[in-house]
C-alpha cells in the first residue's frame, strides 16, 4: 500500500510581506502531478493546510481547487487531512459528511466529550487492512475532560492516555497522522523560526510514548508541524516538512514530500520526491559590489526571495536601491562587519539621563565608529525640534 505523505502547507501565508499564493499553485500542481505518476492509495496531509485560523478567501479557494483536482485527477486516491495549531477545527471540517462520499476524510478537533475516540479509517490490499488513525492537534486541556481519574497536566500526558485507551493490535498495520512537537528522549529535532512552540515545552511529546512495549504500534507515524523534512528517533517517525521555505532560517533546506509503500507487517520503504519551487528563499553574504555583480546575480534566479548580509566596511549609500535592483523579492538587509562585531562586543546601556538626540549621537557613534558632522547634527536638531513642536 503506498501513501504520499505532506504537511504544513500553510495556505495564505506572506514572507515578509510578500504573498505566497503564487508559489503554493506551484507546488500544489507539482504535488498533483507526483500522484498520478505514483498512484498512490492515500494521500496523508498532517495539519497546519491554512495559515491562519481564520484563513483568506484565496487561501480557503487554493485548498478547494487542489483538494477538487486530487479527487478528479485521482480517482483510486483517499485523502486524509488533520488540523493543525495554525487552523481553525470547525472551518476544516465544514461539510465533512458529505466530503467523505468524495474520498475526503477530515478530522479538525482533538477528541472531546462529543467525540470521545480517535478518528480511525481503513484499507485494505493483498496484506490484509491498514488502520489510519487521525489524531489532529491537540493540547492537555483539551482531553483533559475524558481521563478525570488522570492527572492530564502534559501533552504527552494526554497522547499516552489516548493511545493507551485505543488498545491498538500491534499484529495489525497502522498509520498515525499528527500533528505536534515530538522529541525522542533527549534528542530534540530541528526547528525553524517559522515555527510556534509553548513556553516550557509542555507542548513536547516523547516518541516513545507512541510505542507499546519493544514493538511499535505504528508501521509509520505521520507528523506536521515542523517544517524540516526529518524523522524523529525512529525513520518510520516521520516529519515530511512544509513545501516551501516559510523563513530565512530555511534556506538550507532541501523541502520534499515523502513517499511510503507499507508491505507485509514490518516491512516499510520511504523514499523523498524534492519540491522545485517557483522562487527560492537564500541567504546571500558579501560586499555590495560583490552581491550586485551581474555575474553573481546570474549564479541565481532574481527573482528568489533573498534575505543580505553586507560586509562592507566603509559606509555604504542607499544599499536597499542597488539591492533591490537586482532582487526584486529582497526580504532583508543587514550590515555585519568589524565596527557591527566591535559595537556588539563592547555594547553597554544607555544612559539614561541622556537627551534624545546625545542617545542618537551615541548610538551613531557605537554603529558607524564615528562622530556625527556639524551639518548631521544641526539637521538632527531641527528634525527633534520639529517633532516636538508638533507634539505640543
Amino acid at each position: 500500500m503506498k501513501f504520499i505523505h505532506i504537511s504544513d502547507l500553510h495556505l495564505g501565508k506572506q514572507l515578509h510581506g510578500y504573498s505566497l499564493i503564487e508559489d503554493q499553485k506551484h507546488v500544489l500542481r507539482q504535488i498533483i502531478a507526483e500522484m498520478e505518476k505514483e498512484e498512490p492509495d492515500g494521500l496523508l496531509i498532517a495539519g497546519d493546510v491554512y495559515d491562519k485560523a481564520v484563513p483568506s478567501a484565496e487561501a480557503v479557494g487554493l485548498l478547494d481547487d487542489f483538494l477538487t483536482e486530487v479527487t478528479v485527477r485521482c480517482p483510486n486516491t483517499e485523502v486524509y487531512l488533520i488540523g493543525g495549531n495554525h487552523d481553525g477545527p470547525r472551518r476544516l471540517e465544514f461539510a465533512g459528511r458529505i466530503l467523505e462520499k468524495h474520498r475526503l476524510h477530515l478530522a479538525g478537533s482533538a477528541p472531546d466529550r462529543e467525540h470521545p475516540d480517535i478518528v480511525c479509517h481503513r484499507l485494505a490490499d493483498e496484506f490484509g487492512e491498514v488502520n489510519i488513525y487521525l489524531l489532529p492537534f491537540l493540547r492537555a486541556s483539551h482531553v483533559r475532560e475524558l481521563f478525570p481519574e488522570q492527572d492530564i497536566l502534559t501533552c504527552q500526558d494526554a497522547y499516552k492516555a489516548l493511545i493507551e485507551r485505543e488498545k491498538i493490535d500491534p499484529e495489525k498495520r497502522n498509520v498515525l497522522v499528527a500533528h505536534q512537537f515530538f522529541t525522542y528522549g533527549a534528542n530534540g529535532p530541528v526547528r525553524c523560526e517559522s515555527e510556534s512552540f509553548s513556553a516550557g515545552g509542555l507542548d513536547a511529546t516523547d516518541v516513545r510514548t507512541i510505542f507499546g512495549g519493544e514493538e511499535a504500534l505504528f508501521d509509520y507515524v505521520a507528523l506536521g508541524h515542523l517544517h524540516a523534512p526529518q524523522s524523529v528517533g525512529r525513520k518510520y517517525i516521520r516529519y515530511s516538512g512544509s513545501p516551501l521555505k516559510y523563513s530565512v532560517s530555511e534556506s538550507g533546506q532541501r523541502k520534499s514530500m515523502t513517499v511510503v509503500e507499507l508491505g507485509e507487517k514490518g516491512n516499510v520503504a520511504l523514499r523523498e520526491i524534492p519540491f522545485l519551487p517557483l522562487r527560492d528563499v537564500r541567504l546571500l553574504e558579501g560586499t555590495l559590489a560583490r552581491l550586485t555583480d551581474p555575474a553573481t546575480v546570474k549564479n541565481g534566479n532574481a527573482e528568489d526571495y533573498v534575505s543580505v548580509i553586507l560586509t562592507d566596511e566603509e559606509e555604504l549609500y542607499d544599499p536597499r536601491s542597488a539591492l533591490e535592483q537586482c532582487y526584486p523579492n529582497l526580504l532583508e538587509w543587514r550590515v555585519e562587519n568589524s565596527r557591527t562585531r566591535h559595537a556588539v562586543e563592547d555594547m553597554v546601556l544607555p544612559d539614561m539621563n541622556l537627551s534624545p538626540i546625545e542617545l542618537f549621537e551615541e548610538f551613531y557613534r557605537m554603529m558607524q565608529g564615528c562622530g556625527l558632522s556639524e551639518e548631521e547634527e544641526a539637521y538632527l536638531r531641527d528634525v527633534f525640534d520639529a517633532v516636538e513642536e508638533k507634539e505640543n
